[in-house]
């Protein structure tokens, strides 16, 4: 299936979050100016936040491919819930989303920068051999927490839960790393057609 190529349009409702994106992805602080009322850093890991058709995934599609094609060591992968879900259920481990250690001999992981793209879909409540893939989330967001941790590398996330369903839906745990992000509401209308 081909990804679907549609033109962005740019409005109120993201011109401020393009601009902080653009800085932000080319390292310069200016990102951290765009929103004066935020607190937000370059250094920090990405959560776009907003109603289903708004644009976040297409957003982070775009600024994969532009980095992709400058170069830009803050490339990413895009992958969404259901891609990884289908690997998991496929292979019985996550490790090409984590740390990617592969066939390598005395694991020596290679992590690289990723973008998880849809968190909070239905089909997480899902079992695949007995295994909630609730829980293969979770283990993503820990690895990936660590890794962030351990080797700079980042993760974005989109999502359509709001800040008080991501409470509902992760442990304290989880909740406590998503201070790792900058949150950035992406407002507006369906874009979808």
């Amino acid at each position: 299936m081909g990804r679907e190529f549609r033109e962005f349009e740019v409005d109120e409702n993201n011109s401020k979050v393009l601009s902080f994106l653009l800085y932000y992805f080319n390292g310069c602080r200016y990102a951290e100016q765009v929103f004066p009322d935020e607190d937000y850093k370059i250094h920090k890991n990405l959560l776009l936040v907003g109603e289903p058709g708004t644009g976040k995934t297409m957003l982070m599609q775009i600024f994969s491919d532009y980095l992709r094609l400058t170069h830009n060591p803050n490339t990413f992968e895009n992958l969404s819930v259901t891609q990884m879900m289908n690997y998991y259920k496929m292979n019985g481990h996550i490790d090409r989303h984590t740390f990617n250690e592969g066939q390598s001999k005395g694991f020596k992981p290679e992590p690289f920068n990723i973008c998880l793209n849809d968190i909070g879909l239905e089909t997480e409540n899902q079992k695949s051999y007995g295994t909630s893939l609730n829980s293969v989330i979770d283990e993503f967001l820990y690895a990936r927490y660590e890794i962030y941790q351990q080797f700079g590398k980042m993760y974005h996330i989109t999502s359509n839960l709001d800040a008080e369903e991501f409470k509902k839906r992760f442990a304290d745990r989880l909740v406590d790393r998503f201070k790792s992000f900058n949150l950035i509401p992406l407002t507006g209308n369906s874009r979808r057609k």
